[in-house]
């Protein structure tokens, strides 16, 4: 994991769009994190979105924001995620499920720093790093249509992979004795430790 580290200091204080691969469970947005933290951005927003909870219906809605009766039930203007995170990082998880009319806008928010609202009749400005991530094969995935090819070259500018645990078996005591550690002070237990047998 150590190369990771190194990835992760090599790129933070650039502005390079960042892309992280790996499976569920390794970490992807704990490197998004400390890729913000490390940056230029570090004291501006960090903007966590988990592309695959939103509903494909409001997925627009919820990035670009919407203005007051764009559609039924917008009774009130209000700010997309992309202009909240002005000045700062937005982490895109699950990328891959971003529709594709929505592709298109947010290719053009990175190329211009312009965001449209959803109804809006002029974009507003918005400057934020882009990390995204996602556990499928973006490359397969544009190769079959489903992913549009100027984004994916947009978003992979920096791609780190993400190695997972049974790759990297020497972490493993580490890494439980860091949980244990965290669950005894969390729950006020005295301090434990895994028996050399149990390791």
């Amino acid at each position: 994991f150590q190369a990771v580290f190194k990835q992760i200091a090599l790129v933070a204080p650039t502005s390079a769009c960042v892309h992280l691969h790996g499976e569920s469970g390794t970490g992807k947005e704990l490197v998004a994190r400390a890729i913000h933290r490390y940056s230029k951005r570090a004291s501006a927003p960090f903007v966590p979105i988990h592309v695959a909870s939103l509903s494909e219906t409001l997925i627009e809605s919820e990035l670009f924001g919407h203005v007051r009766g764009a559609f039924t039930g917008a009774d009130v203007q209000r700010k997309g995620l992309l202009e909240q995170a002005d000045g700062g990082t937005v982490f895109l998880d699950e990328v891959a499920e971003i529709p594709a009319a929505v592709q298109v806008k947010l290719l053009r928010a990175l190329e211009q720093g312009e965001i449209w609202p959803v109804g809006a009749d002029r974009p507003l400005r918005s400057d934020f790093r882009l990390i995204s991530a996602t556990h499928q094969d973006l490359q397969a995935m544009v190769a079959s249509g489903n992913f549009r090819n100027d984004l994916y070259f947009r978003l992979v500018t920096f791609q780190v992979d993400l190695p997972p645990l049974r790759d990297r078996p020497e972490d493993i005591a580490e890494l439980s004795r860091y949980f244990l550690d965290h669950v005894a002070a969390k729950n006020q237990f005295p301090p434990a430790a895994f028996s050399a047998e149990t390791i």
